[in-house]
């Protein structure tokens, strides 16, 4: 098994060797979404960044519980401040739903955009709701360390005593200090003791549409709490990686660390994991803002933001050939591009399986091989990664034109690493609208080549250019080989 995967950790700010708590076995914890509406392209990029880890570390030969949760109450509209009603139970009112309704209606639409985008389901992904008990545990727990307070069926987190023993703000680094300088009182807030304690448990109006029993009233559970009692339940006290959106450092996962670590003495998470964000225009893609596209619509290219569809491999392409803890800015151009570049290396695949052999090779693949592992070992760099299969798409191409020479050992070794890297790792997989065209143009042009194969064994060079050329005009690049004739798109 290899040890040498090196993981960049919000918490301490520097790239550390992943050991895992318990050998040969990884738990991680993700953030998923809050189901009141379709996922969007800033939703795929978390999905898709740690189906990269989880996939990276099963191909470490690490047994991996991988649990993400489904946020489906507590999640209020203004989710720093905890004011503003309960965005499914809004969704649900204008919408004349049952809550669980909007949440099962969006769930499924997650979950198909998932599949569609080639992610690896989570091994437990549990529901807020369905975690009440839990929740409620670990509140009396809070409160019986003298870290929460009760006030009028509502039950908050005492931020400034905990700050006493512990730091609050030591995953986003902020001070308290100068949160309170900066912080104003607001409406609504009376009953808080500082403006900056959060909500572990609120209690429900008459007409609030979620709302469960509890020592403290009838109520729900703050968005915060959901992850602490969750990630513990399944993983244990302490486990190894939670990861999510770096917009989630703060308040989400500064409010987790100051909960689980009240309730159970000791910090539970050995290495956070932040995602950046998708951008439009240099600003964060978000519902918030609306500002977003969903999936569904770049998939179909009805967005007026769209210049055309873009399939699931494309998008999911386009997110990889980022480092997950930099920012990316959403275009048509770049979006164009990555689906180029899908088709080229997808090219190279089908053309691995036509390379002639040799007795002697003049290619290295130990060297590509090692490349290749040590761009995932460092912080999972996936770009790297996909400059290396470029690599070796060249090389694929140098074989195929008689300039370059492999053995049949080194043709299985390359045959495995794009199996491995490029679909194991990666995620991707052959789609029809990213090869050439459709089936009925891939028929066309084969019988047209034909023609043209007939032509030159008559040595009728003049018809045999002419389709040649004629195919060039529109687009269709015709290659004479040793072992025959291949045509692709041209880009």
């Amino acid at each position: 098994m290899e040890q040498s995967l090196t993981i960049y950790n919000s918490l301490s700010r520097v790239k550390e060797v992943f050991e895992p708590l318990h050998a040969g076995k990884a738990g991680m914890y993700v953030c998923g979404p809050t189901v009141y509406s379709n996922a969007h392209l800033g939703h795929a990029r978390p999905a898709i960044t740690f189906d990269l880890l989880y996939r990276y570390l099963l191909h470490l030969g690490y047994k991996v519980r991988y649990v993400r949760n489904i946020t489906d109450v507590g999640h209020l509209e203004d989710e720093v401040e905890e004011t503003g009603e309960d965005k499914i139970s809004k969704k649900a009112r204008l919408e004349q739903l049952e809550p669980m309704e909007v949440v099962q209606k969006y769930m499924n639409t997650f979950h198909r955009n998932m599949e569609e985008l080639n992610t690896l389901p989570p091994t437990i992904e549990p529901r807020a709701s369905g975690h009440i008990i839990e929740q409620q545990v670990m509140i009396r727990r809070i409160l019986e360390e003298g870290y929460a307070y009760e006030v009028n069926g509502s039950v908050y987190f005492d931020v400034h005593k905990y700050n006493n023993h512990y730091r609050y703000g030591i995953l986003s680094g902020r001070n308290l200090e100068e949160m309170q300088a900066n912080t104003r009182r607001l409406e609504g807030q009376q009953e808080k003791r500082n403006p900056f304690d959060f909500a572990l448990w609120k209690k429900a109006t008459p007409e609030h549409i979620m709302q469960w029993p509890s020592e403290w009233g009838m109520g729900f559970p703050g968005w915060h709490l959901e992850c602490s009692a969750m990630s513990t339940k399944y993983l244990g006290e302490v486990f190894d990686i939670h990861g999510g959106g770096m917009d989630l450092q703060f308040p989400h996962h500064e409010c987790e660390i100051a909960q689980s670590t009240a309730a159970l003495g000791h910090p539970s998470v050995r290495f956070w994991m932040h995602n950046n964000m998708i951008t439009i225009n240099g600003q964060k893609m978000a519902r918030s803002l609306g500002n977003f596209i969903t999936l569904d619509e770049l998939f179909s290219g009805n967005h007026p933001l769209l210049t055309g569809a873009y399939s699931p491999m494309t998008v999911k392409f386009f997110i990889l050939q980022a480092h997950y803890r930099s920012t990316l800015d959403f275009s048509n151009e770049a979006l164009v591009s990555a689906g180029k570049g899908l088709e080229r290396l997808m090219k190279a695949i089908a053309l691995l399986e036509k390379l002639p052999v040799s007795p002697s090779a003049s290619v290295d693949i130990a060297a590509l091989e090692k490349n290749c592992c040590a761009a995932m070992n460092d912080d999972l760099n996936s770009p790297i990664l996909i400059a290396h299969l470029f690599e070796g798409v060249r090389l694929i191409n140098l074989i195929g034109e008689g300039k370059e020479t492999i053995t049949e050992e080194g043709l299985d070794r390359l045959k495995n690493l794009f199996r491995v890297y490029l679909f194991d790792i990666l995620g991707l997989k052959p789609e029809e609208s990213s090869a050439a065209g459709s089936e009925t143009v891939r028929q066309l042009v084969d019988l047209t080549l034909e023609v043209r194969s007939r032509a030159k064994n008559n040595k009728d060079w003049t018809t045999s250019d002419f389709i040649r050329d004629e195919l060039g005009k529109i687009g269709i690049v015709v290659k004479d080989r040793k072992d025959g004739t291949e045509w692709e798109m041209k880009n």
